[in-house]
């Protein structure tokens, strides 16, 4: 393998990986300089700015017309997710939302463990210190806001290297968020951080951002709520979707990398999932459904890709068919 490092490289590969390098440490300068005042970017049409501008960083020596081609791909996407974003605000219009039957699925699930208590409340009684803040509220804060990192970042990586394979992980996303947002219109339901105001235990708290005070970035997790808050319907936790994209990034990962990487994959929703009971933004019962919606649009998405591919060579072998009979026709006739 060539060592860009020790100058075994062509000149002009030098170039482009010192002008790469620049480039990206730009882009990450700017990034930390607009999160601190404005907060990390939660909306997709803001993230997709900082996409894109990753993307020109990344292949900053590509002409002009290559980085329009990111929005020319991106924007029907963006453009759903923003919709997707919209729209679970209006999912409980006129609708009493649930609490109890998530309470009561969730003393069922793990009762016999937690003493009774659903696990949101045994693991807050547990571990919470409100004096103080241990290095898992800072795990569980990292943990949280990679749902809003982990997603875009394969999609961008994925358009880098490989336009299919993008488009496939694209289709399962949205597919993903669409079967999510129609569930929130079906059956809005509240999140424990909530529940005290709709019947359910009231001595559960929103944690879930509180380790960004241990790093300094005091305002990060109040920026984060607010905006979640303001664009998104606090009464949408059925299912979970922090938890279904967790899986489904890992299930879409999984088969390009080595066995020996998949522990380290099938960590990431495990510690999501701790990540959203412990910090009050969903129930157990939230996450095995959004687990099962992840399964459900992957073997769906990947049964209608395989449908598509065999009607797709169908069709291209009934038309070869015809021009080779047409071929003998017309040589027929000549003869």
């Amino acid at each position: 393998m060539l060592d860009v490092a020790s100058g075994d490289v062509p000149p002009v590969r030098q170039v482009r990986w010192r002008r790469r390098i620049l480039a990206m440490a730009m882009w990450a300068v700017l990034f930390v300089a607009a999160s601190v005042p404005i907060g990390i970017p939660t909306d997709p049409a803001y993230a997709f700015v900082w996409l894109w501008a990753l993307a020109i960083a990344w292949n900053s020596d590509r002409p002009w017309r290559e980085h329009l081609r990111f929005g020319r791909d991106w924007w029907p996407g963006v453009a759903l997710l923003v919709a997707y974003t919209l729209s679970r605000g209006y999912a409980d219009d006129g609708a009493v939302p649930h609490v109890r039957e998530l309470v009561s699925a969730d003393v069922h699930l793990s009762g016999w463990v937690t003493g009774g208590q659903p696990p949101t409340v045994w693991l807050q009684h547990s571990l919470f210190d409100p004096g103080a803040i241990r290095w898992w509220d800072v795990a569980a804060s990292f943990v949280y806001f990679s749902h809003f990192v982990v997603t875009p970042a394969i999609a961008v990586v994925l358009w880098l290297r490989s336009r299919p394979l993008w488009a496939g992980f694209m289709r399962r996303w949205i597919g993903l968020s669409v079967a999510g947002v129609a569930t929130y219109f079906a059956y809005p339901a509240v999140p424990p951080w909530l529940a005290g105001q709709y019947g359910g235990p009231v001595d559960i708290g929103r944690i879930s951002t509180r380790g960004w005070d241990a790093i300094g970035l005091h305002g990060a997790g109040n920026v984060l709520n607010a905006a979640q808050l303001d664009a998104s319907n606090p009464v949408a936790a059925m299912p979970s979707l922090h938890s279904a994209f967790a899986l489904l990034a890992v299930l879409f990962v999984a088969p390009m990398v080595g066995r020996r990487w998949w522990p380290v994959l099938a960590a990431y929703p495990l510690a999501m999932t701790f990540t959203l009971l412990y910090g009050g933004e969903h129930w157990a019962i939230d996450v095995l459904v959004g687990w099962a919606y992840a399964l459900a649009t992957v073997l769906a998405a990947g049964a209608a890709e395989r449908w598509w591919t065999r009607h797709r060579l169908e069709r291209e072998l009934a038309a070869s068919i015809d021009d080779l009979e047409h071929q003998k026709r017309s040589a027929a006739v000549v003869d």
